[in-house]
């Protein structure tokens, strides 16, 4: 089974070689709380938030790859107004231009139309006050409250490691009593060049 990362998966696909990748680091603002901790996953409960979003045809290395830059084409000035956005927080504001920290992580999921790549956006934005992209299939959209059952793992971003962990994760959730439902939300939180043991990697499977 290929890599599904869903909305989103930061840092973690490549980018073009002429496109600097800092790492970036998880928002300060708290979107999630703990619900229950188990020996191999734990249950989340995600406040609301908006992202940005691209859905490409392909396998999911190939729309990955192509979405990610198509995203951080937008958040490095391919917007009306050419805003910059920083791939660094806390967020940062100057006079002009305005500059907008990319948060993690960077999620990517399965669709009907392919492979759904989201970024974050940060909690000061709402729909009306995102800079407008110039590439018209990038699409921003508000995600309700969700509750998640989550799997975290270091370790290279392969098919086999990936298969492991899932399959662990939904062992787990069938021995919790739980149920999940829809595609697995493939997160990544660090940048290419972070050392394979230093990952953070993360699956995410909604909980009814």
């Amino acid at each position: 089974m290929k890599l599904v990362l869903a909305i989103a998966a930061t840092l973690g696909l490549a980018i073009a070689a002429t496109t600097p990748a800092p790492a970036a680091e998880e928002p300060p603002e708290k979107t999630y709380t703990v619900v229950r901790q188990y020996e191999s996953f734990e249950v989340r409960d995600y406040a609301p938030y908006l992202v940005a979003e691209v859905t490409l045809p392909g396998n999911a290395d190939e729309a990955g790859n192509q979405g990610f830059r198509i995203l951080a084409g937008y958040i490095f000035g391919k917007n009306k107004g050419e805003r910059q956005i920083a791939m660094t927080t806390p967020v940062t504001q100057s006079a002009e231009p305005k500059t907008i920290a990319m948060t993690t992580p960077v999620t990517q999921a399965a669709s009907e139309g392919g492979f759904v790549i989201q970024f974050k956006m940060p909690a000061e934005f709402t729909l009306d006050t995102l800079p407008e992209p110039l590439d018209a299939r990038i699409k921003f959209r508000g995600t309700p409250a969700q509750r998640f059952a989550v799997i975290r793992y270091s370790g290279r971003w392969s098919d086999s490691n990936y298969n492991e962990h899932l399959d662990l994760l939904r062992k787990g959730i069938e021995a919790a009593g739980l149920r999940s439902s829809g595609s697995p939300i493939y997160a990544r939180y660090n940048a290419p060049f972070v050392p394979w043991f230093m990952r953070r990697n993360e699956i995410w499977l909604k909980i009814d």
